[in-house]
């Protein structure tokens, strides 16, 4: 996942307006876009056709006044980014198979989903590191602090490279890669052609992944301040600092990306990208080309028509964008 907003390292370096930068997600064979001003879908259908959805949404900061507050902001961000990732990822699906007959999740059923995948998160990643390290650590804060830090970094990794060794994730991490690079692409202003596109590497700076990363390494400094006092407070602690380490997290990837110190953006994306070589891979030029599709259904008509005058567009992906303004 890309986000579009907090880093826009690469975009400032090469003179782009970060605000105009382009964020998205790998989904069940296709891959989600998010521009300014719509978000899309595209993907593979089994018949080989791409299909594509669009849906006008402008940025969370020009629809509420919450969303310009900083460290507000980013938990708002994420808590869109995991609403919009559900509805790709259903809609996706749904597709991919072919079930026509599928209905598409609804508000509630996409809350509930959400509900669950967070639970799953902080009971993994949150407290059984925690209660390893209460359990684990006898009277010694130091080693609580180490061990706690160190079962999440290792259960982080290790569930990322564990999934990854599946055939269907390995395809997805591949379409995530395809994402990345065709907004490398993109934001460098390159032909949006398989060719050209394929040049990038496909890892991001501005990858989710990092931003997940950055939360995951903050939480061992933030809990290390935090004095254990029981069980009762050690779980209220971890569960409450999320969202705080999360704003926190969301600010700092976005100060970095100002481009006002790039040594700053080159240390925050580095531990990112590394990781990255786990959840990218190097996609095949149909992946790429429903990439392009799904970037171009995203573009408002000027910029498609500025991305065209750069080179030639696959049709296929212009016929998606078109199929899709045409429901």
């Amino acid at each position: 996942m890309t986000s579009p907003d907090p880093g826009g390292e690469a975009a400032s370096r090469q003179g782009i307006d970060p605000a105009s930068t382009v964020g998205g997600q790998a989904v069940i064979e296709g891959v989600m876009m998010r521009a300014p001003a719509a978000w899309s879908v595209a993907v593979r259908r089994p018949d080989g056709v791409i299909e594509s959805i669009r849906n006008e949404l402008p940025r969370l900061s020009t629809r509420s006044l919450a969303a310009r507050i900083p460290f507000v902001r980013g938990i708002m961000v994420l808590g869109e980014s995991l609403t919009l990732g559900f509805r790709a990822l259903s809609w996706s699906a749904q597709k991919a198979v072919d079930e026509e007959e599928e209905e598409p999740l609804t508000s509630r059923q996409i809350a509930g989903s959400m509900a669950i995948a967070l639970t799953f998160f902080m009971a993994i990643f949150i407290l059984i590191p925690a209660f390893v390290a209460r359990f684990t650590s006898g009277d010694s804060a130091l080693l609580f602090n180490v061990i706690e830090g160190v079962v999440r970094l290792a259960l982080f990794v290790g569930y990322i490279w564990a999934i990854g060794r599946s055939k269907e994730i390995a395809r997805v991490f591949e379409f995530h890669g395809a994402e990345h690079m065709t907004i490398h692409a993109y934001e460098a202003g390159e032909p949006l052609t398989l060719e050209s596109v394929a040049r990038y590497r496909p890892e991001h700076p501005r990858c989710g992944t990092s931003f997940l990363l950055i939360v995951v390494l903050a939480s061992i400094v933030f809990f290390s301040l935090i004095h254990q006092e029981g069980i009762l407070y050690l779980v209220v602690s971890r569960l409450a600092g999320i969202p705080l380490i999360a704003g926190f997290a969301y600010e700092l990837l976005r100060f970095s990306g100002l481009g006002r110190y790039p040594w700053l953006s080159r240390v925050l994306a580095a531990p990112g990208l590394w990781l990255q070589k786990l959840t990218t891979g190097v996609p095949a030029p149909d992946q790429i080309e429903v990439a392009i599709a799904s970037m171009v259904t995203a573009l408002e008509d000027h910029q498609v028509a500025e991305v065209v005058s750069r080179g030639s567009v696959p049709e296929s992906a212009l016929a998606a964008r078109r199929g899709s303004l045409a429901t």
